[in-house]
């Protein structure tokens, strides 16, 4: 009898729990879209003071965007962006554009 009740206390805790994982789906994609720029522009995009390395967070999305499309065209010089950007989609450039503007310097 007390295992039924401990599975009816599961399954109405799984039920409850799945639409919160659901509606966060879209931000935890984000934040991992955002996270494969962490390697060279820091944890939420904030680089290490003195490096060479821009630092993201903050940088308003337009110009984030401008920049990624420069890079995937290949008018604007790096050593390695220009490899990564053609990666990423528009509209995956866009959220990850989003994602830092809205993050503190």
């Amino acid at each position: 009898m007390r295992w039924k009740m401990m599975l009816a206390l599961a399954a109405g805790l799984a039920a409850t729990t799945v639409p919160a994982a659901a509606q966060d789906k879209d931000t935890l994609y984000v934040r991992s879209l955002a996270a494969t720029c962490a390697n060279c522009h820091g944890t939420q995009g904030r680089a290490q003071p003195g490096s060479s390395v821009v630092s993201l967070a903050g940088m308003p999305a337009e110009h984030l965007i401008a920049q990624m499309a420069a890079f995937k065209a290949g008018t604007r010089s790096a050593t390695i962006m220009h490899q990564l950007a053609k990666g990423y989609s528009d509209a995956q450039i866009a959220q990850i554009a989003a994602y830092f503007a809205a993050q503190s310097k």
